[in-house]
């Protein structure tokens, strides 16, 4: 009796449950109004931002008013848990719901409020068909009922399509494309030439798979060019010439390394006197990458190969990764390993 008496959480569900109740207490107010009121009174909101007010002052009208709004737009009204959970995601903490609780509808709360900033705010999903769905259906339609513009961010867009996309109040976008941009803003030249503008705030869809499973692959730039195509080759013949005693390979993690055996046949092959010499630093690296490609890259697993191109299968979502590369000679490796044209090695 103590336990649950004295249990953080129930407080916390307390508080929750009267903020909701707040909210639902203005659903009378709302429904008098009509279509256009609705752009009228987003105006209203930005224009008492602007003077000074808070967004958590006007976070209880702006939740009834969204929920009156999707009532009309979608046919569909926010219950209180769902308000509940908006409130969650508004001071930036994690809104665990159970399925069927309607998180999509939920985050339409607390992403309308926070660009009534102006400064926009950016929906993450973990691809770019949910990315899309959002974007161009229903959910959209609410948006832009409530007087906010809505962008889709994905990877084809031009520099000037991008630009445009951000500048919306909702910005849909996947993890990986964010972050890219993210990092070609940091190689412009000019600021003009940056497509993101200053970040605000973001509202992550299965935050799970995107903080903790792919926040594992890290987001690496390229640029810069150099060739070393046909050591790439000597390397894979070699390797491919190997036995299983020659090498250790971690499946798990992907590393490679050679025993005593493949040292001395790697000495040999490549007539030299101690492979670990720094003069050689070049060629064990290629030898490494040669062995990795050969016995822990899987085609049709790992990567495929489509009209002579070596392209990355992604680990999490199954889809082809056009345009990017493996870093730091891998690509160059299994091209080798594939016999398809090696293309030159880029600096990260």
């Amino acid at each position: 009796m103590l336990k649950k008496w004295f249990d953080p959480s129930r407080r916390a569900q307390k508080e929750l449950g009267q903020f909701a109740d707040q909210v639902l207490a203005l659903e009378n107010k709302y429904a008098s109004f009509k279509d256009a009121d609705f752009k009228n009174e987003t105006e209203t909101f930005k224009a008492r931002i602007q003077n000074g007010e808070s967004l958590d002052a006007i976070e209880v009208e702006a939740y009834a008013l969204v929920r009156e709004a999707s009532t009309r737009v979608l046919k569909m009204t926010p219950f209180k848990v769902q308000v509940m959970g908006a409130h969650v995601i508004h001071q930036g903490n994690i809104a665990e719901m159970k399925t069927g609780e309607g998180k999509t509808l939920t985050a339409v709360m607390p992403a309308y409020l926070n660009a009534l900033s102006g400064d926009g705010v950016h929906i993450i999903t973990v691809n770019e068909y949910l990315a899309s769905r959002e974007a161009e259906g229903e959910i959209a339609d609410l948006f832009k009922f409530l007087g906010l513009t809505v962008g889709l961010n994905k990877r084809e867009l031009s520099k000037e399509e991008k630009k445009e996309a951000y500048q919306c109040d909702i910005l849909y976008s996947t993890n990986n494309e964010v972050g890219f941009d993210y990092l070609r803003d940091h190689m412009v030249l000019y600021a003009k030439d940056m497509v993101q503008r200053p970040l605000n705030y973001a509202i992550i869809d299965e935050v799970d798979s995107i903080l903790i499973d792919e926040a594992r692959t890290p987001l690496i730039i390229s640029g810069g060019a150099k060739q070393s195509a046909n050591l790439y080759e000597l390397a894979d013949r070699f390797a491919k010439n190997l036995n299983t005693s020659d090498y250790d390979v971690e499946l798990k993690t992907k590393t490679v390394a050679l025993t005593p055996s493949g040292v001395e046949k790697a000495e040999k092959s490549f007539s030299i006197d101690n492979l670990y010499d720094l003069d050689h630093v070049t060629l064990l690296h290629h030898i490494n990458n040669a062995i990795k490609a050969n016995y822990t890259m899987s085609l049709d697993d790992d990567y495929v190969v489509q009209d002579g191109e070596v392209i990355i299968v992604d680990a999490f979502t199954g889809r082809l990764m056009h345009g990017r590369q493996f870093s730091e000679g891998l690509h160059q490796a299994l091209e080798a390993k594939e016999g398809v044209e090696i293309k030159k090695e880029t600096t990260t």
